[in-house]
């Protein structure tokens, strides 16, 4: 990988992982962004445990799917095992997020999925947000992170309609096609949970109105913004 491309993967990275901070999705420490070069095989991630107003393009640490560090002098994060599964998995994706923001964590600690109430839900993900099984004893106390990651993709019906997942008794994981749209996609998630846990009554909207939302933003006959 050419260091002219290493160092803009490596500023991309960085800059989703501030905009956590900017959409006040983490606080101190918590949560994280990477995003992966396919042609490269390697994934850039946030160094483990570093404050986000400290953090440099430097900083942030590449790896390669097998989680050997290639560049960086610090530690990835502890979830790098979780990204790097879901990369594995997905093969579409190109970037995730991971926040404890608060309303989203609530359906995760919860266990519970998130039904399709509105249309600003149905712009963004094509179904419920769906949250995973509990980890067994076993899986927590072996690799705990890949199993993560491994219930995640067990779990989850359509990484590319729903890029989004509730770890059950954890927090929320987010994808897109990069970092910043995985960091885009954990704002939203964040929004419409808190509009979830605010409504009275609780009746999922139609499917024609949700695939209607959802398809004028994607797909071959989206008509939504400036082409």
């Amino acid at each position: 990988m050419e260091i002219k491309a290493l160092t803009a993967l490596k500023e991309r990275v960085l800059a989703a992982n501030l905009a956590l901070v900017k959409h006040n999705l983490v606080i101190f420490t918590w949560g994280n962004a990477s995003e992966i070069d396919r042609e490269a095989g390697f994934v850039a991630i946030k160094p483990g445990g570093v404050e986000y107003a400290e953090m440099t393009a430097e900083d942030i640490v590449i790896v390669d799917l097998n989680g050997k560090v290639i560049d960086g002098k610090l530690k990835p994060s502890s979830d790098t095992p979780t990204h790097l599964e879901l990369y594995r998995r997905f093969p579409d994706i190109g970037g995730v997020a991971h926040t404890h923001s608060r309303f989203a964590t609530v359906f995760a600690q919860e266990k519970k999925s998130l039904p399709t109430y509105g249309t600003t839900h149905a712009d963004y993900f094509h179904g419920a947000i769906p949250c995973t099984r509990a980890l067994t004893d076993d899986e927590i106390n072996g690799d705990y992170e890949l199993n993560t990651g491994r219930v995640i993709a067990e779990c989850h019906p359509d990484p590319v309609g729903i890029p989004a997942v509730f770890v059950a008794g954890h927090a929320p994981f987010t994808w897109g096609k990069s970092a910043q749209e995985a960091v885009h996609n954990s704002a939203v998630l964040e929004e419409i949970a808190l509009m979830a846990l605010l409504m009275q009554q609780k009746e999922p909207v139609s499917q024609a109105l949700s695939d209607k939302h959802y398809f004028r933003k994607h797909g071959a006959n989206a008509y939504y913004g400036q082409k």
